[in-house]
């Protein structure tokens, strides 16, 4: 009798595990509960408050990702926003995780590997930029960060030259149009 009835609340107590779960955060119950106009929406409305209201923005990139986990631009803003805090394995992740989302873009790829130089991971560093350049080839700011760490590291290699005279030419701002200058000039 009494193995009866533990074999029967096992069975409730399985069929609560098998049954329909609570979406939690980022976790649509269904492809059909996607919102994907929603996240987008979202996301452009947190990119003006990032720098001036942080805590407005990332309520609006959770609502995002809520409405569509699959929305790459609120991952690699979200990213961000950690990164700032100082969350570097939150941020991290997001990024991997917008990377992922958008294979053809590059900034998630130059914002981890941002992050994971914060981290002193110069190697995985170095390769997320690569990642960067090779997705979006001639990208400007990848190149600035790949060079910067090579010198800043010592991993100057045969690709440093190329990199510092195209900074030189047409670097983001003057410093780094004379930082790139002065590093090609050192090196010839």
């Amino acid at each position: 009798m009494i193995c009866i009835r533990v074999l029967c609340l096992a069975l409730l107590v399985l069929a609560g595990c098998t049954g329909p779960r609570a979406a939690g955060p980022y976790q649509p119950a269904t492809e059909a509960r996607r919102d994907p106009q929603l996240a987008q929406e979202l996301t452009k409305r947190a990119a003006p408050l990032m720098d001036e209201h942080p805590d407005d923005a990332e309520r609006l990139l959770r609502e995002a990702l809520t409405a569509d986990l699959y929305h790459g631009p609120a991952h690699n803003n979200l990213g961000v926003l950690l990164l700032r805090r100082g969350d570097l394995y939150g941020a991290a992740s997001e990024f991997e995780f917008g990377s992922r989302l958008m294979p053809g873009h590059p900034d998630p790829r130059v914002n981890l590997a941002i992050t994971l130089e914060c981290a002193g991971r110069t190697g995985d560093a170095i390769h997320s930029y690569e990642s960067a350049l090779a997705a979006y080839p001639g990208y400007l700011p990848a190149m600035q960060g790949l060079a910067r760490l090579q010198v800043r590291a010592g991993r100057v290699d045969e690709r440093t030259p190329g990199l510092l005279s195209e900074i030189a030419l047409r670097g983001e701002g003057t410093e780094w149009r004379e930082w790139a200058a002065r590093q090609r000039a050192l090196r010839q």
